[in-house]
C-alpha cells in the first residue's frame, strides 16, 4: 500500500520551505490543524519522525530531507504531467503563476485579470510579489510562468525571453525631521557617509544578491519590501530612493522631502519576461494583452501608499494626480 500521497509531499515541502506549520498553511490556504495531522499522519505510516520542533519553527530531520530530496522530482513530474494532460485537451495550463517586483502592485493588473477569467478554460491564477533578482530567479526556478514586471536586466545564460514594459523614475527622498533635509547644497558621498540608508532585501535565493544605491561601509537599514522602505523613510529612519510615482505625493504632502544628489539613480526598466521554448493558451494571452496594453503605469499608481497621519503631521486634504510612467513601445 503507497504511504506517501503527492498531496503529503507538497505539505512537507512547504513547511521546509516556509520554516514553520503556520506559515505553511497560509501558502496552501490551509488551517494549520490540517497540516499537523497531515504530517502526523505521513511520520506514523512511515514509522520516522521528519520534523525537529524548536516551539513555531521547524526543520527537517535527516528522514524528512531525504524524503523531500527525491519527493520534489516527484512533485514536479506531476505538476508537469497535469501541465500537459491540461493542454493536451484544452491548450490552457492547469496553473499560470504570474511573479512582479516589490515595487508594483498587482491590483494595476485588475482589468486584465477580469479579461483573462472571461476566455481561460479553467486556468488557476496565482500572482506573487519577489524583490530585485528574486523576481528573475523566480522565473528561472520555475516558480513563477511569467513576468509582468521585472526590474533591471536579467541574469546572465540565457533561459528567458524579456520586453521592456516602460521605465521606473526615481527621486531621493528624506523626512523632513532628518539631518539631510537641512542641508541646502546637492548631497554627496560625504555627507550621506555619515548617515543610515534604508534598503529593500533583494528576495533571491541561489543567485548573486544585488544592492543598489549603497556606499562601501554605509550604515543600512535593511527591509523586506518597497512598502516598508516607503514607511521607514517617512518616518525618519533613514534615507533613499524611492519611485517617483510612490514618493511625489508624499513630497506635495509635506512628508517627505526631494534632495538633489551628486550620484542620481537612473531610470530603471521594467520587463515582462517568459521561459524560452514553453508555450501554452495562458501564456500566449498574457504576452500579447501586455504588449496591447503596457500595465506599468496603473501598477505603480495602484501601488501608491495610502497616506496615514504622522504624530505631528495633519493628513493631506487631498491626494495628488498620478505621475507620468514612460512606456516603451
Amino acid at each position: 500500500m503507497l504511504r506517501i500521497s503527492l498531496d503529503a509531499l507538497l505539505t512537507v515541502d512547504t513547511i521546509a520551505r516556509r520554516g514553520s506549520f503556520s506559515a505553511a498553511a497560509k501558502e496552501l490556504f490551509r488551517v494549520p490543524s490540517t497540516i499537523s495531522y497531515t504530517v502526523s499522519k505521513l511520520e506514523e505510516d512511515l514509522g520516522v519522525a521528519l520534523f525537529e520542533r524548536f516551539g513555531p519553527r521547524v526543520v527537517l530531520t535527516a528522514a524528512g530531507e531525504e524524503l523531500l530530496k527525491e519527493g520534489r522530482y516527484l512533485l514536479k513530474a506531476a505538476g508537469d504531467l497535469e501541465s500537459r494532460v491540461r493542454r493536451v485537451a484544452s491548450g490552457w495550463e492547469t496553473e499560470f503563476t504570474i511573479g512582479v517586483d516589490s515595487a508594483l502592485s498587482p491590483l494595476g493588473l485588475q482589468d486584465d485579470i477580469r479579461a483573462f477569467y472571461e476566455v481561460a478554460d479553467q486556468t488557476r491564477l496565482r500572482i506573487v510579489k519577489e524583490a530585485l533578482s528574486g523576481t528573475w530567479e523566480s522565473l528561472l526556478d520555475r516558480r513563477v510562468d511569467f513576468l509582468a514586471g521585472a526590474a533591471g536586466e536579467g541574469p546572465s545564460g540565457g533561459g528567458y525571453t524579456a520586453e521592456p514594459l516602460g521605465k521606473m523614475s526615481f527621486v531621493f527622498v528624506v523626512a523632513p525631521s532628518h539631518p539631510l533635509a537641512a542641508i541646502r547644497h546637492r548631497l554627496g558621498k560625504v555627507e550621506l557617509s555619515e548617515h543610515r540608508a534604508v534598503s529593500v532585501a533583494d528576495s533571491v535565493r541561489l543567485l548573486q544578491a544585488r544592492t543598489v544605491g549603497l556606499l562601501f561601509g554605509q550604515d543600512t537599514l535593511t527591509v523586506p519590501d518597497m512598502q516598508t522602505k516607503y514607511d521607514f523613510q517617512v518616518a525618519g529612519l533613514g534615507f533613499g530612493f524611492l519611485p517617483e510615482a510612490w514618493a511625489r505625493p508624499a513630497i506635495q504632502a509635506g512628508r517627505l522631502v526631494e534632495k538633489a544628489v551628486e550620484e542620481p539613480k537612473p531610470d530603471e526598466t521594467l520587463f515582462m519576461a517568459w521561459r524560452t521554448g514553453e508555450d501554452g493558451a495562458a501564456l500566449r494571452w498574457w504576452r500579447e494583452r501586455l504588449r496591447a496594453a503596457p500595465p506599468l503605469e496603473r501598477m505603480l499608481a495602484m501601488n501608491c501608499p495610502v497616506e496615514r497621519p504622522l504624530p505631528g503631521l495633519s493628513p493631506p486634504l487631498s491626494r495628488p494626480g498620478a505621475v507620468h510612467v514612460t512606456t516603451l513601445s
